[in-house]
């Protein structure tokens, strides 16, 4: 706020007063300038300003996610957004449109996506692997599921009966395992499936933020 009084006050002056004033003594013209008494507040004013346009410019590139949440031009809801999807065949266009090309075939029902943008009846969507393209908001749901840890490929991780690492383990999963998440904490997540029904570490999941709540 001061730097913003600086300028104001160097900029009111120049608005009302000439760089330079003259006077002729004697017949000799001299120049006796106001300029040099406020050279040094207009040189620091002008240096903190422009740290101001700075601060200002990468707050207004920062990401979404230290911003305001986005929100879904369509739904209003936030985005993105996990979802699972409907069908066991859902088609995978380049484009909103069924014009577009397809450009792959999901054929797991259940499986999660997040959503990232909205074009009338269309979503786009991404995959645990990086794929992107746009679906049929008809083809998705809105029931919460998760796959357990896809980037470890091979190996299984243990569900326990209460949120803790030393409760009972219930059941072993594999990587890749669609689990239904029933809730979450931020901490641990809640996951049921045929013949298992516990507690996993969310950061072992892909369906769910870091630090997300599911009621």
């Amino acid at each position: 706020m001061w730097a913003f009084d600086q300028v104001a006050s160097v900029a009111s002056y120049l608005r009302h007063t000439s760089p330079a004033k003259v006077a002729l003594r004697g017949g000799a013209l001299k120049l006796r300038s106001q300029w040099s008494c406020h050279r040094w507040t207009l040189s620091k004013s002008l240096q903190l300003l422009g740290i101001l346009c700075c601060v200002l410019s990468l707050a207004q590139s920062a990401p979404a996610s230290a911003q305001q949440q986005q929100i879904g031009p369509v739904t209003g809801l936030p985005m993105p957004r996990y979802v699972s999807l409907k069908s066991d065949r859902v088609n995978l266009r380049e484009g909103p449109s069924k014009e577009h090309r397809t450009a792959w075939v999901f054929q797991r029902a259940g499986l999660p996506v997040e959503v990232t943008a909205e074009f009338a009846n269309w979503r786009k969507i991404r995959d645990s692997e990086g794929s992107e393209g746009w679906v049929l908001q008809s083809l998705l749901s809105g029931r919460r599921t998760a796959l357990v840890a896809p980037w470890k490929k091979t190996d299984s991780f243990p569900i326990y009966a209460q949120n803790s690492e030393t409760s009972p383990v219930v059941a072993q999963l594999q990587s890749g395992v669609i689990g239904n998440i029933r809730k979450c904490d931020g901490t641990w997540c809640r996951i049921f499936g045929e013949g298992y029904d516990g507690f996993i570490q969310q950061g072992k999941l892909w369906g769910v933020y870091e630090n997300d709540t599911v009621p």
